[in-house]
């Protein structure tokens, strides 16, 4: 038994939230396709191309409002994310990247929106999908400037080794690359969300519980750490969506850029 459970009224039991009841969401409306996360997925993608097409569409020379705020972003991502990894060729893939890193930040930002509170992302199939874009990105870029046979000499033979190490290197090469590396891109991200939305879940369902369903004398303590831990964790969940949408734009220019040029 729970120390829950214990402080719970006569009558009444504190049940923690559980991974099915917060993510396996029913249909909308009787469509079968159309959950709450494919419902906010779609409004994050028209957020989006509605921001961009708002601060971009006719910019102005000196900018303010939503331009300001769109190139502030864009500026972060071309100094941060696209510069470092692309050098010369961050210009090109600009439009890519700042989609990928606005796209993201959205579908996480949508966990502490009030009344929405779902982060599209803790849905393994909306980063997934997003990874495996990438990645066949990443593998048509790699053939089409290396070559077929030069794309996959240079990630799995690196110039500079005794040919024994090549050995054990090259499956590992390959492995780390063509499998590891797209999954942790996409599980990186889900995992982070995931686990974000449960504890914050369970503590804003402590707080209701003990300060308002079945308010108690002992049981208002628990609710009162319930309440300052979910404004705690709210607070940090939101740094982490900005840091996560930032590390998963970062490593999609990481790939494009490995794909482009061979490491030597």
């Amino acid at each position: 038994m729970s120390a829950l459970t214990v402080l719970a009224p006569p009558g009444g039991e504190f049940r923690a939230p559980t991974p099915d009841e917060l993510f396996n969401l029913g249909p909308i409306a009787g469509i079968a396709w159309l959950t709450k996360p494919v419902l906010l997925a779609i409004l994050s993608s028209i957020l989006v191309i509605g921001f961009c097409w708002a601060a971009f569409a006719s910019p102005k020379l000196v900018p303010r409002g939503v331009q300001n705020v769109a190139e502030y972003g864009y500026m972060f991502v071309r100094d941060q994310v696209a510069r470092p990894f692309l050098g010369k060729d961050a210009d090109r893939w600009m439009g890519l990247l700042v989609s990928v890193f606005f796209l993201v930040l959205v579908w996480n930002v949508m966990g502490v929106i009030p009344f929405i509170q779902f982060p599209v992302a803790s849905h393994i199939a909306f980063p997934a999908v997003l990874a495996i874009s990438i990645y066949v990105l990443k593998v048509y870029l790699g053939v089409k400037h290396q070559g077929g046979i030069g794309y996959f000499k240079n990630m799995m033979f690196p110039p500079g080794l005794p040919k024994a190490i090549y050995l054990l290197l090259a499956p590992i090469e390959f492995l780390s690359n063509m499998i590891i590396a797209p999954f942790t891109h996409a599980v990186r991200l889900f995992a982070n969300m995931f686990a974000g939305h449960m504890l914050l879940a369970f503590f804003s369902m402590v707080g209701f519980w003990f300060l308002f369903e079945k308010l108690t004398l002992p049981g208002s303590a628990v609710g009162l750490v319930g309440v300052v831990m979910t404004i705690i964790l709210t607070g940090f969940e939101m740094f982490i969506q900005f840091l996560q949408a930032f590390l998963f734009a970062m490593l999609a220019a990481m790939y494009i850029g490995g794909a482009l040029h061979a490491e030597h």
